[in-house]
Order: structure tokens, then sequence, then C-alpha cells
């Protein structure tokens, strides 16, 4: 499997120094891509695709949302797409771009009572499975993308966020 080629920018301060993003979406997004590639047949592209990941904070993430989506809220991950592309299909050499709001990850984090790492990790496969064209627009969507989820967060240890909880993703 190819490799992913990661691009970081950071927006923000309070987020780790790049070199410790990089390593913890390295592993985080690499374990996603395995995962789909072994248990759903996802296929990548020979040469490593790209995954632009932004961290910023509220003020940007809520502007960004106003402009793209029409909520003018923050949000904790926007996902955008290079290329349209269906679940299971052939990705592009550009997967897209995933945005994530500190702010909102720590408080989202503390009220989930998980640690600030474990919530990013799930955010980090929630978007990366946008870029895959998953997505949560209705219940037979959001069953496939958060099984989806719970299972590869399974893989990396983590327990399901969706049990026992209000907090979804939001559309």
């Amino acid at each position: 499997m190819a490799e992913l080629d990661i691009q970081i920018s950071i927006e923000n301060i309070g987020w780790p120094e790049e070199e410790t993003l990089l390593a913890f979406c390295g592993h985080v997004l690499g374990a996603a891509a395995i995962y789909l590639r072994d248990s759903e047949k996802q296929p990548f592209p020979t040469m490593p695709p790209e995954v632009s990941l932004v961290f910023t904070d509220d003020a940007s993430i809520q502007d960004i949302n106003a402009e793209w989506r029409g909520k003018d809220k923050a949000t904790n991950v926007l996902s955008f797409p290079a290329f349209p592309v269906k679940p299971g299909k052939m990705p592009g050499p550009m997967l897209g771009d995933i945005i994530i709001a500190r702010e909102t990850v720590e408080r989202e984090a503390h009220e989930l009572e998980k640690s600030f790492d474990d919530h990013l990790t799930h955010l980090l496969v929630h978007g990366f499975l946008h870029l895959l064209g998953y997505d949560h627009m209705n219940s037979t969507e959001a069953e496939i993308m958060e099984g989806l989820e719970t299972r590869i967060l399974a893989q990396l240890g983590l327990s399901d966020p969706y049990e026992g909880q209000d907090l979804k993703m939001e559309p």
C-alpha cells in the first residue's frame, strides 16, 4: 500500500509541534488506511496520496464553516475532498483537506470525559472517511460511517465513540 503524504499547517497556538502532530497523524491515518484497504478493499493510488491537515482555532473554523457550509458557528472538524469519490473507489492523488479546531476538540473531550488525543484520533478518522466519500447525511450513511469509525478506532485501542452518548458528528 502507498503511504500517505501528510502535509500539516498549524495556524493556532496551543497545538503540539509539527513533528509531534505529524507522527501522531501518520499513525492514526495510516491505521485507518490499512484498515480500509484490508477490510473494505479500498484501493489507493500507487504514489502516496496527499492529505492536508490544518490545525486551527474556533474563530477560523467558524469563518470557514460559514463560508463553505452556511453555518456560522465553530465546529470540531471540516473535510474538503479534493475530488469527488465514492466509498470503495479509487481516490485521486490528492485526498483533500481536514481542518480541526483546538478549542472545540478540547471542550468536547472534556464533556465526553475522554482524553484530547483520543477525541482528536476520532476526528481525524472521521475527517479521513469523508475524504474517501463516506458521509452521514442520512441514517443509512451514518450507520456505515460510524461503524467504520468504531472498527478503525478499535484497531487503535479506543472504545466506540458513539456508545452511550448523544454527541454525534453533525452533518
